[in-house]
């Protein structure tokens, strides 16, 4: 796992077409792998996918004060305001606004873990406290299926007051 320093940015809104999962997810990146497959079954023949498209995945909930059977996760991919969307996949506005983000690369799924914990950490220790009101998100910047030695690069990002 390689972490870049962690910073404070003001990011912009994003309007997103998404699958939802509520249960425990933690640890199992098949559920994620589903929600991206669903995702992309739905997209790819409206020809929404593209190099440029920004995919994350979305998190209401505490993972340490919400009991695992009710956590929230939507996989995303952002799209135009003007995409319709049908069936499983919806249409939300993730909020903008003060987050920690903090680059990093992970050699295998389960660091996420431990890097969530590491941007957490470096929040309380900078005395910023999580805003539960918002979402926290991943934004993808790679496929770790087409990384010679299947890294995921990611962008984690704290909603923070």
């Amino acid at each position: 796992m390689k972490n870049e320093e962690p910073k404070i940015q003001e990011l912009p809104e994003r309007v997103v077409a998404c699958v939802s999962f509520t249960g425990n997810y933690i640890g199992k990146p098949e559920i994620f792998a589903d929600l991206f497959n669903k995702l992309g079954g739905w997209a790819g023949p409206k020809g929404l996918m593209s190099p440029e498209t920004v995919y994350l995945s979305s998190y209401a909930d505490d993972p340490k004060s919400t009991p695992s059977d009710e956590l929230k996760l939507d996989v995303c991919m952002e799209i135009s305001e003007d995409t319709d969307v049908e069936g499983d996949i919806q249409k939300k506005v993730l909020p903008g606004g003060k987050y920690v983000v903090m680059h990093t690369e992970l050699t295998g799924a389960k660091e996420y873990g431990p890097a969530w914990e590491a941007i957490v950490q470096w929040a309380e220790k900078n005395s910023y406290d999580i805003d539960l009101s918002r979402p926290s998100y991943e934004i993808y910047m790679n496929n770790p299926e087409e990384h010679p030695q299947k890294h995921h690069i990611l962008d984690i990002c704290l909603s923070v007051k």
